[in-house]
C-alpha cells in the first residue's frame, strides 16, 4: 500500500468483533501490519453494540463475525439498522459463502453500510481489498446537499416541450473481441437552474401522470438520428431504446416505429427495444401483439433486469427477445462471491442453451470483466467501459477504447 494509503488507515479506527481469541488477534496483527493504529476488539455482539452506541468511541469500520455468543453478528446488524447506525460493517463467518450472502442480502434490505464480507481465516489481499474500498464520510456525496427538488408533472411537461431532455450513451462491448457493437441510450435532463438531472427525478412522475409516451418517443427520435449520424461517418453502431409499459400498450407501435427510422434509413436490425422483465410478464394482448410485431420487422428485443422480475422462463419465452440482460446484481462482486459466481453461470448458460444473447450490466471492475469473458458472456456494459456520453463523444471514445483490443 502507499504511504498516503497508510495515512488515511492510521486515522480510521476499527472494531473486531469476534469470539474466537485467534481469529480476532490474527485480524487485529493483519490490520495494524496495513497501517492501523486504532484497533479495538470485544468478544462478542452485545460489547459491539455497546462500543458502536457511544458516540464517543466512533468506529470507522467494523469487523463482525456472524456467530459469536450472547449476541450474534445477525441480531447486532438489526440493532445497528435500528439506530440507523453508518459505521462501514465487514461480515466474516467460517460457515460458508451461501450465509454470508444471504445475510448480505438482509444487511441490504435494512440499509447496512456494508463494506463487503469474506470468509475466514482473512488475508492480507482481502483486508486490503475491503479497507481500500471504504471512503469517509467527508468525501462521501452529501444526500442532503446534492438532492433536487421534487420537480411536479408541470415543470417536467414544460422541460420536454422546450427540449431539454437528451439521450446519453453507454457502450455495448462483445467480450470475445473488445469490439463496441452498440450503444444503450439513457435520457437525462438538462435543466438550466439544476444541471444534470437523473431519470428518478421524473420518470416515476411521467409514468405516473400518463405522460411518458411523450418522452419515449423523444427519445426515440433522437437516439435513430444518432444512429444514422454514426453510420454516415462508418461506425456501424446498433442502438437500444427502453419502452415503457405505456408505449406498449398503444395499438400500431410497431407501425409507428417503422414509419419513423424510415425516414432516417435505418435498417430495423440495428434498433433494439428495451423492456424490463416486470413488463416481459404482462398478458395484455396488445403489449404481446407489439412486441411480437416488432421483432417480426427486424427488430431486436431485449428483457433487461433479469434476475429480479420473479418470473419464470415459461413466461420470458413469450417474448421473442433476442438479448437477456444480467441484472448488475448477479455481476458486482460475482468475481469474489461463489454464490453469486453460480447465480450469474446459471443466467449465462441459460441464455447461452436458449441460443441468446447475455448482456451483463452494472460490469464495473476488470475482475468482473476477465469473470464473464470467461463464462461466456456475449456483451458487457458498465463504468469499467465508459459512462453513458453524449452522441457526439462516441467516435472519439470508441477510437480511444481500439487502441486496447
Amino acid at each position: 500500500m502507499t504511504s498516503d494509503s497508510r495515512v488515511q488507515i492510521a486515522e480510521l479506527r476499527f472494531l473486531i468483533a469476534e469470539d474466537d481469541d485467534f481469529q480476532r488477534r490474527w485480524l487485529a496483527v493483519m490490520l495494524t501490519k496495513l497501517g492501523a493504529q486504532q484497533v479495538v476488539e470485544v468478544e462478542n455482539g452485545q460489547a459491539a453494540l455497546a462500543i458502536l452506541q457511544d458516540p464517543a468511541q466512533a468506529v470507522d469500520i467494523a469487523f463482525i463475525d456472524l456467530n459469536m455468543p450472547d449476541m450474534d453478528g445477525i441480531e447486532l446488524l438489526r440493532h445497528l439498522a435500528k439506530a440507523d447506525n453508518r459505521t462501514a460493517i465487514v461480515l466474516a463467518s467460517a460457515l460458508g459463502s451461501a450465509l454470508l450472502f444471504s445475510v448480505e442480502t438482509m444487511s441490504n434490505a435494512y440499509g447496512i453500510n456494508l463494506l463487503g464480507s469474506f470468509e475466514k481465516p482473512a488475508t492480507p489481499d482481502v483486508l486490503r481489498r475491503l479497507v481500500g474500498a471504504y471512503r469517509p464520510p467527508h468525501l462521501q456525496s452529501d444526500k442532503a446537499q446534492d438532492s433536487l427538488p421534487a420537480f411536479t408533472l408541470e415543470e417536467i411537461a414544460e422541460g420536454i416541450r422546450l427540449d431539454q431532455f437528451e439521450p446519453y450513451f453507454q457502450p455495448k462491448v462483445e467480450l470475445a473481441t473488445g469490439k463496441v457493437k452498440a450503444v444503450e441510450a439513457f435520457v437525462r435532463w438538462h435543466h438550466p437552474q439544476h444541471g444534470m438531472v437523473p431519470p428518478a427525478a421524473f420518470i416515476p412522475k411521467l409514468e405516473a401522470g400518463g405522460l411518458m409516451e411523450t418522452l419515449t418517443w423523444s427519445v426515440i427520435a433522437k437516439s435513430v438520428a444518432a444512429c444514422r449520424a454514426w453510420h454516415d461517418q462508418g461506425l456501424m453502431l446498433g442502438v437500444s431504446i427502453n419502452l415503457s409499459a405505456t408505449s406498449l400498450a398503444q395499438p400500431g407501435l410497431a407501425e409507428k416505429i417503422l414509419a419513423h427510422i424510415a425516414e432516417h434509413d435505418i435498417d430495423s436490425q440495428y434498433v433494439t427495444f428495451e423492456i424490463t422483465e416486470l413488463i416481459a410478464m404482462t398478458d395484455v394482448p396488445v403489449c404481446l401483439e407489439n412486441l411480437a410485431r416488432l421483432r417480426m420487422k427486424g427488430f431486436g428485443l431485449s428483457v433487461d433486469d433479469y434476475g429480479t422480475g420473479h418470473s419464470n422462463m415459461q413466461q420470458l419465452l413469450r417474448i421473442p427477445f433476442l438479448d437477456l440482460k444480467i441484472d448488475r446484481s448477479f455481476v458486482a462482486g460475482a468475481s469474489r462471491n461463489k454464490q453469486m459466481s453460480i447465480a450469474l453461470s446459471s443466467s449465462l448458460e441459460l441464455a447461452r442453451k436458449l441460443h441468446r444473447n447475455s448482456v451483463a450490466v452494472g460490469v464495473e471492475t476488470r475482475e468482473d470483466w476477465d469473470l464473464l469473458r470467461d463464462l461466456g458472456c456475449t456483451y458487457a456494459q458498465g463504468y469499467y467501459i465508459a459512462k453513458p456520453m453524449e452522441r457526439a463523444a462516441i467516435p472519439g471514445w470508441i477510437e480511444e477504447w481500439s487502441h486496447f483490443f
